[in-house]
C-alpha cells in the first residue's frame, strides 16, 4: 500500500468547481477562476576558481507573482469595501498606512467540501476589472480583482 502522504489527495486526482477567498477570515466572494498561484525561486550561480567543471548553484530570492481572481459579478459589497479601504480616500484615512491582511484561497468541490487552503501572506489589492456591457452580447457578466502578496503557506484541510 503507497504511502497516503505521497498519494493524490482522496487518492484520486481531486477536482475543484469553485474558489473561495477570505480575508482576515471574511468571505470576499467565491470565484471561478484563479491564475498566478505560483512561487519562482530564483538560482545564483557562483564560479569556484580553478573549478571549471561546475559553477556553484544556491537558492536566491524568491518572487510570487500577482493573483488574478476571475468570477460572475456578484451583490455582496465586501471586494469593494476592502479595495476602498486599502486605496483612495480610504488610505488617505489611514495616515497612508497600509493594514496589510492575510487572505486565504480555497479550493471547492462540487458539493462545496474545503479540499485544500492557501494563505496568502501580508495581501492587497492592486486592480479591479468590471464587466464588458453590450446588448448584442451573450458572454456572462464577469469581473476580475487582482492582489499582490509577500508569498503563501500550503494548508491542508482537516
Amino acid at each position: 500500500m503507497a504511502d497516503q502522504a505521497s498519494e493524490p489527495l482522496g487518492g484520486e486526482l481531486p477536482t475543484a468547481s469553485r474558489f473561495l477567498f477570505e480575508l482576515d477570515g471574511v468571505e470576499i466572494g467565491v470565484f471561478r477562476e484563479i491564475h498566478g498561484l505560483q512561487v519562482t525561486v530564483n538560482v545564483e550561480e557562483f564560479r569556484e576558481g580553478g573549478q571549471n567543471g561546475f559553477s556553484h548553484r544556491v537558492p536566491g530570492r524568491m518572487t510570487w507573482p500577482n493573483i488574478v481572481f476571475r468570477r460572475g459579478v456578484t451583490q455582496g459589497n465586501a471586494l469593494f469595501e476592502w479595495l476602498n479601504k486599502s486605496s483612495g480616500e480610504g488610505f488617505a484615512a489611514s495616515s497612508n498606512k497600509l493594514t496589510r491582511s492575510t487572505g486565504a484561497i480555497t479550493a471547492l468541490d462540487h458539493l462545496g467540501t474545503r479540499l485544500r487552503a492557501w494563505e496568502l501572506i501580508d495581501v492587497f489589492p492592486v486592480r479591479w476589472k468590471g464587466p464588458d456591457f453590450s446588448a448584442e452580447s451573450r458572454d456572462p457578466l464577469e469581473e476580475e480583482l487582482e492582489v499582490t502578496h509577500h508569498g503563501f503557506r500550503a494548508k491542508t484541510q482537516t
